[in-house]
């Protein structure tokens, strides 16, 4: 996540459906915030990290995480991970107008260290985050829901590269960067499930409002409003995507990081203002 105070957002109460509650873990990437602090300050669970290098990432990975396959396995890994980021990072311009001009260092932990260190943080079990260094929770082979997640903290990652002192409101921080990831595996729309979860919260008038989505973060929400957060936030980006095209969206990113003024930068792009596009993205719902 990007370079943002901690911001407590309201309680908000909502009941999803049984059958969309696993919708949780792939639908947060995670909004955290902590101190930065450099990628070695961390410690594998032997204490030692490996460390591998690419055109614009340098990989740090928890030289325990990989037991069963051995250092040959994990080093398969390692050029795995550096290769789908290296993709991760050729898409940026394309689709959000973004390229970090530094290398950008990412940190693989045994899950049990990660979970250590970062669980109080958060109230449910987290994937990846954000703030100056990408954290990822181990992996040990390059999954659709880990491409998401490297490509979901890099958004982040270029967005704070841009515009370091740049404070995003969540809906859209949160939403280019579901929309980014998600497009990791050729995914253009919201699948069924999304649309169930948001179908229901339209219909039982829980929707979340716009003042809530544009806060700083999510993190204050238990998990059940942090869901729905996201949802909305990458229902309304891919919204933008879905009406006025791909390109869109390069064009908003590239305004809001020029202009530093999202009303502006969607007046600009699409005609409509904020307000317009929650009014217009609810009436589908």
């Amino acid at each position: 996540m990007k370079r943002f105070r901690l911001v407590t957002g309201s309680r908000v109460r909502f009941r999803i459906p049984s059958a969309s509650r696993h919708l949780l873990a792939a639908a947060l990437a995670l909004v955290l915030f902590m101190t930065p602090t450099s990628a070695g300050a961390g410690r594998g669970a032997d204490g030692k990290f490996e460390k591998r290098e690419s055109s614009h990432f340098v990989l740090f990975q928890d030289v325990d995480i990989d037991q069963s396959s051995g250092l040959r396995g994990s080093r398969r890994f390692e050029q795995q991970v550096l290769a789908e980021l290296e993709r991760a990072y050729q898409a940026l311009d394309g689709l959000l107008g973004l390229r970090p001009p530094h290398k950008i260092q990412v940190v693989i932990y045994d899950p049990g260290i990660f979970d250590a260190q970062f669980a109080g943080l958060f109230r449910f079990q987290a994937a990846g985050f954000y703030h100056g260094v990408v954290r990822i929770r181990g992996f040990t082979q390059v999954t659709v829901q880990l491409a998401r997640v490297l490509h979901h903290e890099l958004a982040h990652a270029a967005f704070d590269a841009a515009a370091p002192s740049l404070v995003l409101p969540a809906w859209l921080n949160e939403g280019v960067a579901e929309w980014f990831g998600a497009r990791a595996d050729g995914k253009r729309h919201l699948d069924r499930r999304q649309l169930s979860i948001l179908g229901y919260a339209a219909q039982q008038q829980q929707l979340l409002p716009l003042s809530v989505l544009s806060a700083a973060s999510f993190s204050g929400m238990g998990p059940g409003a942090a869901t729905l957060a996201y949802l909305q936030s990458y229902g309304m980006i891919e919204y933008l995507a879905r009406n006025y095209g791909d390109g869109s969206i390069r064009k908003f990113c590239l305004a809001v990081v020029r202009s530093r003024d999202i009303e502006r930068s969607l007046r600009r792009t699409f005609r409509i203002g904020v307000a317009d596009l929650e009014a217009r993205f609810f009436s589908e719902l």
